[in-house]
């Protein structure tokens, strides 16, 4: 079923050269997007303190969560779909292996770090940007939708990881928070 459904959402993939070139560019530079606007929150009016408590532990979370994908990649081998045949690919193939994915990862974990701060507008718009940076990764024939299932499974994890870890008021988190 992975197979079918990853095959199904590649299938338009070399069809369509504007949907390709905007695939490929969400891909490529979706999760920077992310990251700039979660430093950007930084400067937030209203709720300061709570909004970059938010942005660092979505930082943190990201970072969190990459780490804990190397350390999956040393165990789980998995061939990429293009080798396999499954998708027709549309960027240069890639060095490492398939599961989980990183792009899924960093962006799940954005919007998780968010939404365990009850940010809900925030929320909602680096979800939406997630949801295509994740759809991409399948759409140009890089990932199989449970590689972006097992990243984004990674990126929860590291978000709650955080919020238990990194608490709001904290001594650490009163003079982070007040740099600038």
């Amino acid at each position: 079923m992975d197979a079918t459904l990853t095959h199904w959402i590649n299938a338009a993939a070399g069809l369509h050269p504007l949907l390709d070139r905007a695939m490929i560019g969400i891909s490529q530079i979706g999760v920077s997007l992310m990251v700039l606007a979660v430093v950007l929150q930084w400067w937030a009016k209203v709720d300061r303190y709570h909004v970059r408590h938010a942005a660092l532990s979505s930082g943190l979370a990201f970072l969190l969560g990459l780490a804990i994908n190397q350390f999956i990649l040393v165990f789980v081998h998995r061939m990429r779909p293009y080798d396999a045949g499954v998708t027709h690919l549309l960027i240069a193939p890639s060095a490492d292996w398939s599961f989980p994915s990183d792009h899924a990862t960093a962006t799940v974990a954005i919007v998780a770090a968010f939404a365990m701060q009850a940010l809900p507008r925030r929320t909602l718009a680096f979800a939406a940007l997630g949801f295509v940076v994740c759809w991409s990764r399948i759409y140009i024939g890089t990932h199989y939708l449970t590689d972006v299932i097992g990243g984004a499974a990674t990126g929860i994890i590291s978000a709650v990881a955080v919020r238990l870890a990194y608490r709001e008021n904290s001594r650490l988190d009163r003079l982070v928070t007040n740099i600038l």
